[in-house]
C-alpha cells in the first residue's frame, strides 16, 4: 500500500510540476507552437519565409519546418498576425455635390488579414494606408454626384468604393470586407439653417393650403346642401298648392258646403283679426253715417 500511495503520490506532482516544465523547455527550444483561433505564424530565419502556420491548435514545429525549426527560435524570427475581421468608421469626408453644396460622408467598411506575408513585409502601416486609400477613394469617386442621387443611392455609393480600394489593399496583404456608406450630411452651418427655414416655410405653405383647401370644400359641401334644401323646400311648397288645390276643388263640388265653409273661415278670420266691430240695430243707417262722419270718436267694441 505505501508503494501504491507513494507512486500516486510521484504521479500527482510530476504531471502537476514537470509537464509544464516539459513543455517549457521543449517550447524554449522551439520544438513545439501553438497557435490560436483566427491567428497566423510567420516563422523568418535569415531574412527568408521559412513556414506560415494559420491552422489553429498545438503544431511540431519540426515536422512543418523541417531542420530550420531548431534555428528559427534562436537565429531568426516569429511573427504573429490577427487574421480576425475588424472594422473601422471614417466620418465626414469632405466631398461636393453637382450643385456645389459641401457634403460630408461617413464610411463604415471592415477589413482583414488575407496575406500576412504582404501585410508584414509590403507597408509598414497597412491600416494606415488602407484609411487613407478608403478616405482618397471616398472623396474622389463621390463628389461631383447630384445632391438626390447623393442622399438617396447609398447602396451604389458604397460599392463604388469598394470596387476601387479592393485590388490596391489586396497588395499590401488587406482584404477590404463590407462597405456602407452610414450618414452623408451638409458641413455649412449656413447652408443648414437655410435649408431649415426653407422647410420651415414650404410646411407653413402646405399647412395654410390644406386649411384652405378644408375651407373651400366646407363651403362646397354648405352651398350644395343649402341647394338641395331650397329644392325641397321649392318642391313642398309646390306640393302645399297642389294638395290644398285638390282639397278645396273635392269640397267645391257640393256648393252649400262650399258656402258655409267659406263664411267658417271669414268669420274665424274676423274674430282673429284686431280691428273693432260696431253693431247696429236694424234700420240703422243714419246712425251708421253719423258714427262715420266722427273718426276720432273710438266706436265701441262689441264683446260676446
Amino acid at each position: 500500500m505505501s508503494a501504491f500511495f507513494g507512486g500516486l503520490f510521484f504521479g500527482f506532482f510530476f504531471f502537476l510540476i514537470g509537464v509544464p516544465i516539459l513543455f517549457g523547455i521543449l517550447g524554449f527550444l522551439g520544438l513545439f507552437t501553438i497557435v490560436q483561433e483566427r491567428h497566423c505564424h510567420v516563422y523568418v530565419l535569415f531574412g527568408n519565409v521559412v513556414g506560415i502556420i494559420n491552422e489553429p491548435g498545438l503544431v511540431f514545429l519540426p515536422f512543418r519546418l523541417g531542420l530550420s525549426a531548431f534555428l528559427v527560435h534562436w537565429m531568426g524570427r516569429r511573427y504573429v498576425v490577427d487574421l480576425s475581421v475588424d472594422q473601422e468608421y471614417l466620418r465626414s469626408q469632405p466631398v461636393n455635390s453637382e450643385e456645389g453644396a459641401p457634403m460630408g460622408i461617413g464610411i463604415w467598411y471592415e477589413m482583414f488579414v488575407s496575406d500576412p506575408v504582404a501585410f508584414l513585409f509590403k507597408n509598414t502601416d497597412p491600416r494606415g494606408s488602407l484609411r487613407a486609400n478608403v478616405s482618397n477613394t471616398t472623396v474622389r469617386c463621390l463628389s461631383n454626384m447630384r445632391l438626390a442621387d447623393m442622399l438617396e443611392n447609398r447602396h451604389s455609393m458604397s460599392q463604388t468604393v469598394r470596387g476601387d480600394v479592393t485590388p490596391k489593399s489586396h497588395e499590401w496583404g488587406y482584404q477590404l470586407g463590407s462597405v456602407y456608406i452610414r450618414k452623408v450630411h451638409f458641413r455649412d452651418e449656413d447652408m443648414i439653417r437655410q435649408i431649415e427655414e426653407k422647410v420651415v416655410n414650404r410646411l407653413r405653405q402646405v399647412t395654410s393650403a390644406i386649411q384652405q383647401d378644408g375651407v373651400n370644400q366646407v363651403a362646397v359641401i354648405r352651398s350644395t346642401a343649402e341647394r338641395q334644401a331650397a329644392i325641397e323646400f321649392a318642391r313642398a311648397t309646390a306640393l302645399r298648392a297642389e294638395i290644398v288645390g285638390g282639397a278645396l276643388g273635392k269640397i267645391l263640388r257640393d256648393a252649400d258646403v262650399g258656402k258655409v265653409m267659406f263664411e267658417v273661415l271669414e268669420t274665424q278670420r274676423l274674430l282673429e283679426g284686431s280691428a273693432g266691430l260696431t253693431l247696429l240695430p236694424k234700420g240703422g243707417a243714419a246712425l251708421g253715417a253719423l258714427l262715420a262722419a266722427r273718426p276720432n270718436v273710438a266706436p265701441a267694441t262689441a264683446k260676446g
